[in-house]
């Protein structure tokens, strides 16, 4: 199948067209407003600073249902022991910044690129995308995760830790909290033993359009995430 070339009309080719490896377009921009339509159907951008605008829908999709959260022991032990303390939405761009830096190779090269932070930042502004923090005692910011929310949908988008279990704790608090909210599902994307050791499971594509259908029919709740903070 050809890989379609977008233009500035705010478009989309279905995803069940993406290759077997699940691209399914290049070009385009990272407006709000695209961005918001490539989520709700199931499509996320995903390239690097030396490549152009790369959308993406794999088959299989991972994804993560709140009620089917697997939490090992280890980490339970962690969270029962308070180590950090655990908010929403106060540190949106730290975070960002902080995968970023994770996922950065020994040649500076990320995917998380400039354009891509500075995209997310605005979604985070426009009350779309959200964060979770970990902090240590000394109000350290020691991990956290970031993603966007649409309907009852959270699309998980990226995790880092500088302590130990950071990200996790994070990550831990914010689908309890999603699950309390009435999120249906969270979208993995892509397939990682990390994701699947906390319960997620690859469905095929089509089904997770079902899914994703259902739960954009929700009302998306806009704006900051003044969830009180927590300890983890």
């Amino acid at each position: 199948m050809p890989v379609y070339r977008l233009s500035h009309d705010l478009i989309f080719p279905p995803p069940a067209l993406a290759e077997p490896d699940g691209l399914l377009a290049v070009g385009g921009d990272l407006s709000v407003k695209r961005l918001l339509l490539a989520y709700s159907m199931g499509i996320f951008p995903w390239y690097s600073d030396d490549s152009p605008i790369l959308w993406w829908s794999p088959d299989p999709r991972l994804v993560l249902i709140p009620d089917e959260l697997h939490v090992s022991r280890s980490l339970r032990q962690t969270i029962r022991k308070g180590l950090y303390r655990i908010t929403f939405d106060s540190a949106f761009e730290q975070v960002i910044r902080g995968c970023a830096e994770r996922h950065e190779d020994t040649k500076g090269a990320t995917w998380l690129t400039e354009e891509m932070i500075e995209a997310y930042v605005r979604l985070h502004r426009a009350g779309f995308a959200h964060s979770a923090e970990s902090w240590t005692e000394g109000g350290e910011l020691a991990g956290g995760v970031y993603g966007v929310a649409l309907g009852s949908v959270f699309f998980g988008e990226s995790m880092f830790a500088r302590r130990s279990d950071a990200s996790k704790a994070a990550f831990v608090a914010l689908v309890k909290r999603l699950r309390n909210e009435g999120c249906s599902m969270i979208d993995c994307q892509m397939t990682t033993r990390h994701l699947q050791r906390f319960g997620a499971r690859e469905i095929p594509r089509e089904r997770f359009l079902q899914l994703l259908q259902q739960g954009t029919r929700q009302p998306t709740r806009t704006g900051p995430w003044n969830w009180k903070a927590d300890s983890a």
